[in-house]
């Protein structure tokens, strides 16, 4: 199974997922999923002529469980592993949620040498709590809160978490209840500790720096009924951030858009891809 050491402290391995030819494109994962959630992604990209690089963050998925490093720099540090020792340069990096953080702080740490484009899905950026100097951000008691129905009963929080993911009830179809149960299935596998310590991540990390380093084409995907990351706390202030940027609104889609409606978000990133 091919997996690459992370050299960040303390030290894991992270698996991926290589398929494809082609120009390639790193597809970074939310939470509390894995590299699995891109299986639609992947076999549109790879169709159209592409490289899909697809990984698990550390703790999540088949990458290891280690007892810290749960943190955007070392999350970045991760990702700079992976495109150093598989050798990727001209790559368009992808981050759904909160692996849109990952490919801020990988461009506000690295730059953009090896990178091409980038995609930010639904993602945190710019900075989700409120602050004093980001009043229109979550309050800070949304993410403690999350994170104490976390330790609580981790099962219990996924089961009404992923019902605002997907904006769901049983029985709708859209999307089928089958996905959902897939999607609550890989949150239940990942490490406890990486679950917990990720809320405090993507809640609570300011990438607005991050995104002014941006000096590649970005495109900004974001649904209009997302009540997990709320486009006007996270899109469109990133749209304003990044030099040239384009958003682009999804109309009726919840976070979980990936899944249901995935056939408009393919199109968008084939057509960004082929600009």
């Amino acid at each position: 199974m091919p997996y690459i050491t992370a050299t960040a402290t303390p030290s894991t391995e992270i698996y991926y997922e290589d398929l494809g030819q082609g120009t390639p494109v790193v597809l970074i994962h939310g939470w509390p999923l894995s590299q699995a959630m891109w299986e639609g992604q992947i076999n549109a990209l790879t169709a159209a002529g592409y490289r899909c690089v697809a990984y698990d963050r550390r703790g999540f998925g088949r990458s290891g469980r280690p007892v810290g490093g749960h943190d955007y720099d070392t999350f970045a540090s991760d990702l700079n592993d992976l495109l150093t020792t598989l050798d990727l340069r001209g790559v368009t990096l992808a981050g759904f949620s909160m692996g849109g953080g990952e490919v801020a702080r990988y461009i506000g740490r690295y730059g953009t040498e090896r990178i091409s484009k980038a995609m930010l899905v639904g993602a945190v950026p710019p900075f989700l709590l409120q602050t004093p100097d980001n009043p229109a951000g979550v309050p800070e008691a949304v993410f403690d809160e999350m994170l104490a129905g976390v330790v609580q009963d981790r099962v219990a929080f996924f089961e009404s978490f992923f019902k605002n993911f997907f904006n769901w009830t049983p029985g709708s179809g859209t999307p089928s209840d089958d996905v959902v149960a897939f999607a609550k299935s890989i949150a239940w596998h990942a490490s406890p500790l990486a679950t917990q310590q990720c809320i405090v991540a993507f809640g609570k990390t300011d990438f607005r720096a991050d995104l002014k380093a941006f000096d590649v084409p970005t495109l900004i995907i974001h649904g209009d009924r997302d009540q997990i990351v709320p486009i006007e706390v996270s899109g469109k202030l990133s749209a304003q951030l990044i030099p040239g940027a384009r958003l682009e609104v999804v109309k009726g889609a919840p976070h979980g858009f990936a899944a249901t409606h995935g056939a408009e978000l393919n199109q968008l990133m084939l057509d960004f891809l082929k600009s």
